[in-house]
C-alpha cells in the first residue's frame, strides 16, 4: 500500500500512531472488561500480571502525546515568526480546552446535562499549549531548564494537599492535586490531569524539536535520542531503587516476587511523577530512534493514526462507547432495559456487563481496524487541503 505523500516527519507520526493505537486498548478495557467496574487494574491485591501490563503499556500514551505536541509546535514554528507561533499555540490551546469541556466529556458519558465533566489529556495539552505560547519567546536553553525543573521538581510539592472548593484549592487541583469540585447543583468537575508536569513535558518536547530541523545531522540526532532514552531508563531504576523521591507512592516488598515487581513499576500518573515520565519517555525516545528505519506495510497503517491524532481521539472514544452499548443490548436479555437502568458512572455500568480480558483484546483489534478507514480518508483530505487554515486545529 503506497502512503499518500506528506512532508511530515514519519518517525514522529509513527510513534504518535503507536501510542494512539495503545490508547484505544486502555479505553476498550474501561468499557468492555468486566473487571473494570470492580477493581483498579494496578491494585496489587486484585490484579494479575497480564492485567497490570495491559494498563501499564498504555501509560506511554499521554506523555508521548503531550511531548510530541511540543515537538510538533517547534516544527510548525521553525519557519515562522515567534508572534505567529504564539498566536497559533494560544488559540489552539484555548480550542482544545473548549473541546475537552464541550465534546470530550459528552463523548465519554453521553450525558447531555453535563453532570460529570472530567478534564483529561486534551485539557492538559490545551493548558500546556497556552503556557508554551509564552515560553517560545525565551531562549531554547532556558525553556529546557524550565521543563526539567517542572518535571523533576514537582514531586517536592506532593505533601501539599488541599480540600474544599475555595479558589486556592481549585487552582491547586488544576496545578498539582487531582480532585474535583461541584459546579452549581447539577455539575461536578474533576481535574484528572493536574498540569504542572505536563507543562514541563511539552516544553521539553518543544526543545527536542531542534533535532529535526532541516540540515541537522541524522546520526547525531540518533545519538541524542538513544542517549536521552537509555539515560532516562537507567535513571528510573536508580530513582526507584533509592525509593526516596520521584513518586507519590514508594514501592514496597510484597508477599510474592511478582507482586514486588509490580509494586516497583506501579508509578503515579495523576499527576505524572518523575519516575512515571522517566519509564515512559525513556523507551519512547529509544523507539523514536529506531522508527527512522521503519518502512513497511504495518508502518504505513500506523502512520495514518499518527497523522490525524485529534480526529482519531474523539472518534475512537465515540466508537468504543457506542460499541459497549450495542454489546449490552445485543448480548444480554432485556439489554435495552439494562442500558437504560445504568446510572452514576456509565463507563463502569457498561463494563459490568462486559467480557474477559482476552475478548477485550479482540474487541480492541476490531475497533482499531474499523477506525483505520475513516482516519485514512480524513488524512488524505488534510493532505490535499493544506491551504485550509482551520484544518491545523483539527
Amino acid at each position: 500500500m503506497a502512503l499518500v505523500k506528506s512532508t511530515r516527519i514519519e518517525s514522529i507520526d509513527l510513534l504518535r500512531g503507536i501510542v494512539m493505537v495503545l490508547m484505544a486498548l486502555d479505553h476498550v478495557r474501561d468499557y468492555f472488561h468486566y473487571d473494570a467496574s470492580l477493581h483498579d487494574p494496578t491494585d496489587l491485591e486484585t490484579t494479575t500480571p497480564i492485567l497490570f501490563f495491559t494498563r501499564f503499556i498504555t501509560h506511554y500514551c499521554a506523555p508521548v502525546f503531550v511531548f510530541l505536541a511540543g515537538t510538533s509546535a517547534f516544527l510548525y514554528g521553525s519557519n515562522k515568526t515567534k508572534t505567529i507561533l504564539f498566536r497559533f499555540l494560544f488559540t489552539r490551546g484555548l480550542w482544545l480546552i473548549l473541546l475537552e469541556i464541550g465534546v470530550n466529556s459528552l463523548n465519554w458519558t453521553f450525558d447531555l446535562s453535563y453532570s460529570f465533566v472530567v478534564l483529561q489529556v486534551i485539557w492538559a495539552i490545551g493548558v500546556s499549549m497556552l503556557c508554551l505560547s509564552f515560553l517560545v519567546f525565551l531562549p531554547r536553553k532556558l525553556i529546557a531548564v524550565i521543563g526539567i525543573v517542572l518535571v523533576v521538581g514537582h514531586n517536592a510539592l506532593d505533601p501539599i494537599t488541599m480540600q474544599g472548593n475555595a479558589i486556592e484549592s481549585v487552582i491547586w487541583y488544576m496545578l498539582h492535586q487531582a480532585n474535583g469540585i461541584p459546579l452549581g447543583d447539577a455539575t461536578f468537575v474533576y481535574f484528572a490531569y493536574p498540569v504542572i508536569p505536563w507543562i514541563g513535558l511539552i516544553a521539553l518536547g518543544y526543545c527536542l524539536g531542534s533535532l529535526y530541523t532541516r540540515g541537522y545531522d541524522r546520526s547525531l540526532r540518533k545519538k541524542w535520542l538513544l542517549g536521552l532514552g537509555f539515560g532516562s531508563i537507567i535513571l528510573f531504576f536508580i530513582l526507584r531503587g533509592i525509593n526516596v523521591y520521584g513518586d507519590l507512592v514508594p514501592w514496597s516488598e510484597q508477599d510474592t516476587l511478582s507482586k514486588t515487581i509490580l509494586s516497583f513499576f506501579k508509578v503515579t500518573k495523576y499527576p505524572p511523577s518523575w519516575a512515571y515520565l522517566l519509564i515512559t519517555m525513556g523507551p519512547a525516545l529509544v523507539l523514536l530512534h529506531y522508527l527512522e528505519y521503519v518502512k513497511n506495510y504495518i508502518g504505513d497503517i500506523i502512520l495514518v493514526f499518527g497523522r490525524v491524532p485529534l480526529f482519531y481521539y474523539f472518534l475512537h472514544v465515540f466508537v468504543i462507547h457506542v460499541g459497549a452499548i450495542l454489546g449490552v443490548i445485543l448480548f444480554n436479555e432485556n439489554g435495552m432495559a439494562l442500558v437504560s437502568s445504568i446510572s452514576g458512572n456509565p463507563i463502569a455500568g457498561l463494563a459490568a456487563h462486559g467480557y474477559s480480558l482476552f475478548m477485550t483484546y479482540v474487541i480492541w483489534i476490531v475497533i482499531v481496524t474499523l477506525l483505520y478507514f475513516p482516519c485514512r480518508k480524513y488524512m488524505i483530505y488534510k493532505i490535499n487541503n493544506k491551504h485550509k487554515w482551520w484544518l491545523s486545529y483539527l
